[in-house]
Order: C-alpha cells, then structure tokens, then sequence
C-alpha cells in the first residue's frame, strides 16, 4: 500500500463532503497509471477500513521553489469485507495511506453492485473502458428517466443503446421478450436502428377523433380567443353527447368525454342547421323546415300548415341526418333561431376546414370509419399480427398545430391503458399490477411539454404531467430526452429519478440540471460541458453512485448522425429532381 512515505501522498484535510490530500511526486504515486478528474481514490486509516473516493479537482501549489499536487476528492463509500457501501464516514483519525483504487476494487464497487437477476449493462466507466457500469434494471425503469445534452452529444445513440439493450435482454431462444417500449420520434431518427419495430407515421397512423377528451377536442376545433367561444363550446358539447348516445344505444352511461363513436359529420350538419334555422312566431316549437308540411286537425276541421313539431331530442336527431333548408324569416310569422346572430359561423367554417384537411386524416379521415377503441390501442402498443416490442410513432409528417394534441391523445390513452389493465388484474387477485409495464420515451421532449402556459401545449403537457406524477403506479414510465432541459415543464422533469446528462454548453442548462440532480456531486457537473460525444454523467437511484460513463456503441445505429457538410462541398455538383420533390411536398405521390 502506498502511503506518505512511499508516495508521498497524504491526507491534509478532511471534510463532510471532500478529503483534500497533498502529493509531492504525481508520477510516482500515480505509478504509470492515468490518473484525472474521474479516478477513484483508496483511502485507509490505520484499523484498515479502505473509503473509495472520486478525484474532482487537482491543483498544484509552489512552496520554496519545489511543487506540491493538491487533490480535492468526493467521498463515495467504503469498502468492508469485500463488499463496496454507499456513504459511511468510519475512517479513523488520521487516514495513513491514499493510493489509486486498483481495476479490481474498481471493478467490485461497479460490476458487483447489482444481483445478476438485475443487472443492466449498456455503458463502461469513462476513465476504464474495460469496467462495465451496470445499473438496477428494475429501479432504473419503474421510475422516470432524463437524457439531456447538447446537439451532437449522443442522445439518440443513448437511447437507441437503452432500448436494443432492453429488447435482447433475457427470453426464450427466437421469441420476443416482454419488453413494450413507445417512441416519440420528431425526427425520423429511429427506425434505422429498430428495422422490425411497428412504425406508425402519417400515412398509417389512425386515431380516432371521438377519441379525443373535450380539451383535445376543442382545441383543435375551437378558436379559443373568439368572443364567442363559450356559446361554441357549449352548443358542440352538447351535439357530440346527444350523437354519441344515438350511436351506442346500449351504453349504460354516455358522457361528452366518454370514448365512443360518434359521427363529426352528423354534428356539422347540426351545427350547420341550428345556425339557419327559424321557427313559427307562435309557436317555437315549431320549426319551418322547407318541405315538411302537414295537416293537422283543429277544431275537427283540416288545416294545411308548414313547418314541423319537433321536441328537443327529434329535432337534434333530425338534425343529424341531413343538411336541410328553411323558410325565410317573415314579420309576426317567422323568426329567427337562437343562433341566427352569425355566432356559429367562424365555428363551422373552421370545424368542415380542418376535418377535411389531408394532412389530419390521420384525425378525421376515411380509415376511422373502420377503427376501433381495441384495434387503436394494439396498433399503439405492437400488439399486431406481427408483434413488435417496439413501436415507433413518427411525428414528422404530423402538422405542428395538432401535434400537441397527437401526443397528448396516445400518452392519455397509454396511461388510462396501464391504470384499467391494473384495475383488472387487482381484482383478479394478482401479485403485480401490471406484467405488461410500458415505458414512453419522448424525443426533443422541450418541443410538447415546455415550460410554458401557452394554450396550444396545455393538452400534452396535461396527459405527460399526469404520467410523471401517476404513472409509476400503473406500469407507465418516461423517458425524457431534450437539448434544452431548462425549457422542459419542471413538474414532469423534476419527477425523473435517473439521469444522463450528456454534454451542456448552454450555462442555464446546466444550472438547470445540476439544481434538479438528487445527489450532491460537487464539481462533478462542472465537466457536463467539455464532455465527449456518448460520455455522460450518470446519476440516480438506479445505480450504486454517480459515475462517469461511455455508452456502449449501439447496432443498428439511428439516422442521427451529422451531415458531412465540407466533404459533401466538395463532390460535384448534385442535380435535383424539383418535380418528384415537389410532388412529394405536396402528397401527389
């Protein structure tokens, strides 16, 4: 063992959080090793109880023209027969020998942390490529994860790591394993990586609009800074209720954010027809529908008379069916319906605009008509003819208006997945809540759940909100990844558990993460901006301490990769094909 007089190195000072030890020769008692900001440390006093730490400055200080190094180190925990403890400060006074931690000791405290039945491996420690650092498999997905960094840093690649990694764990030889994993891909990034996942994008993606609860729906509809709004919002409730309880007679309980089927062209037609409707001056019940005449008896005399006699309930069904056409207002004879003052008209002109736009067909196109609450949920969870652990939602083709919604609607669907299959299974009497656990990984995360109050995010930031506050419970775990955590929604990031931080150049960030990081780490976040590309800071309950990571390269890799912008100059120059482009852009083929 090294110690002062063979190393010249010797423990100086002695803190709650930091042991600072002077070194006259580095090269000797480094002893060829290499030796940085990230090594461990062996430090032991005289009853022999070894405390390993982590080198998190160095410094050198000149004293009558000779050197002296001076290191700062972290306390992480002692070693005691054999076995590597978090925490503990049982080092007697004076610690009497410091030296570098040897692989082998190195190797206990990482590789022996977690019970194989546990162990998840997808990174090696940064300062010792040939040390796996493997974290608790189960404590590292059943609470929510962070992936943060700057462009560049490596997060796709991370992720893509975590994921593959996950998929090949454990099951029988051919067959897929229990995994069910979601992505938010904004990018397109993803499939080149998971070449079987279940792809869904803009050309097959189907979501139901009756799916949408009442915020979703609105907002998508509505304009929420129109003064009549609130006139809009309550007429349209109350047509998509009274249609959904015409649509599903045996329905026991039908309410306006009930998830069942209801034609929205039939509303149109009834919000077309309330706007022009007029009724008999004499009787309002009474509406002067063009073509509905009848004879009544009156008196025992037949009277010929127009319009028609409609309850409340005939005369919405009535309006369902068709666009009709009424009388004219005509003094002391006709007059107007409630809604004649043109408050409706902005509403449906924006309402047929946007359900019969191409681009949200995936919304309100021809393929609903066929779609089920079943069939939707097992397209979003892989659960097809041909299975997939992974299923990938590619958000590139969806208009940026109605993304918002698009994630909110899937992330509120999964999560209400996970609490009714829990409900299920605790009445069956079931050991766990769920054997099905799901994780939501959500790329450039800043970009749906910001940390902002405009309206058009209020919808995803809900369902995310409601996930990173519940989910857990029911089998529902995040994982978030963003390039601006600052910007990220601090309900849903600061209920992450596990985080990589990769490289931060940005100073808000970094404030950002390291104010939000669970553990104490010293200057440890000072090296999140000159990190490497796939070097991260590693930090949570899922692993024994904070450590220094690089992730293993991942097989395939994501389409994530920079562009070779000089190399590419320099070719010749490259013609393009403007037709198929724009035909392209413009969905013509």
């Amino acid at each position: 063992m090294n110690n002062f007089n063979s190393s010249n190195a010797e423990v100086i000072a002695v803190f709650p959080n930091m042991i600072r030890i002077s070194v006259n020769d580095i090269l000797k008692f480094s002893d060829g090793k290499s030796i940085n900001v990230g090594s461990y440390l062996r430090i032991t006093d005289i009853e022999h109880c070894a405390l390993i730490a982590i080198i998190e400055n160095f410094s050198i200080e000149a004293i009558d023209n000779k050197r002296k190094y001076i290191i700062e180190a972290l306390p992480l925990g002692i070693i005691e027969d054999g076995v590597f403890i978090r925490g503990g400060d049982t080092l007697t006074i004076p610690p009497t020998g410091v030296e570098l931690a040897s692989e082998t000791e190195i190797k206990k405290i990482f590789e022996e942390s977690v019970h194989n039945i546990n162990k998840f491996e997808f990174s090696t420690l940064l300062s010792n490529p040939r040390i796996n650092v493997p974290v608790n498999g189960d404590r590292f997905f059943n609470k929510h994860l962070a992936v943060v960094g700057s462009t560049g840093s490596g997060k796709s690649h991370t992720i893509t790591k975590i994921i593959q990694s996950a998929i090949d764990s454990k099951a029988e030889k051919n067959t897929l394993n229990n995994s069910h994993i979601v992505i938010f891909d904004l990018h397109s990034e993803y499939l080149s990586a998971f070449p079987k996942a279940n792809l869904l994008n803009s050309n097959n993606l189907v979501l139901p609009y009756w799916l949408l609860n009442s915020e979703e729906l609105e907002e998508i509809l509505l304009d929420t800074g129109e003064r009549d709004n609130y006139n809009q919002s309550a007429i349209f409730r109350m047509l998509v209720t009274e249609n959904k309880k015409l649509k599903n007679p045996n329905a026991k309980l039908v309410y306006y954010d009930s998830p069942l089927y209801f034609d929205i062209n039939e509303v149109l037609n009834a919000l077309y027809n309330i706007k022009n409707e007029t009724v008999n001056a004499k009787n309002e019940n009474r509406y002067m529908i063009i073509d509905e005449s009848y004879e009544i008896a009156t008196d025992g005399k037949v009277v010929h008379t127009d319009g028609l006699e409609l309850s409340q309930k005939q005369r919405i069904d009535k309006y369902f069916q068709s666009r009709l056409d009424f009388y004219p207002t005509k003094s002391q004879h006709i007059t107007s319906g409630s809604y004649a003052d043109k408050s409706l008209d902005k509403f449906i002109s924006r309402f047929e605009s946007k359900i019969n736009q191409d681009r949200l067909d995936f919304l309100f196109g021809p393929a609903i008509k066929s779609a089920t609450f079943e069939s939707t949920l097992q397209n979003l969870l892989g659960y097809l003819e041909e299975k997939s652990n992974v299923t990938i939602i590619d958000l590139s083709g969806v208009p940026f208006e109605v993304l918002s919604i698009t994630v909110s609607l899937i992330s509120r669907l999964l999560f209400e997945y996970g609490y009714i299959y829990k409900v299920i299974r605790t009445k069956a009497g079931e050991q766990f809540n769920t054997d099905t656990p799901l994780l939501l990984v959500y790329e450039e995360a800043h970009q749906y759940v910001p940390k902002s109050d405009l309206v058009k995010f209020r919808a995803s930031k809900l369902s995310i909100e409601r996930i990173a506050k519940e989910g857990r419970k029911y089998g529902v775990t995040l994982l978030l990844s963003s390039q601006r955590p600052s910007e990220i929604s601090e309900t849903i990031f600061s209920q992450c558990s596990t985080f990589l931080a990769m490289r931060l150049t940005n100073p808000t960030d970094q404030n950002y993460v390291s104010r939000l990081l669970p553990d104490t780490l010293g200057n440890l976040t000072a090296k999140l901006p000159t990190l490497g590309a796939g070097e991260a800071l590693l930090i949570g309950e899922a692993v024994i301490m904070p450590s220094l990571i690089k992730i293993k390269r991942c097989h395939p890799e994501p389409s994530s990769n920079d562009i070779p912008y000089f190399q590419l100059w320099k070719n010749k120059w490259k013609n393009i094909d403007f037709g198929t482009l724009t035909k392209a852009w413009l969905k013509e083929s």
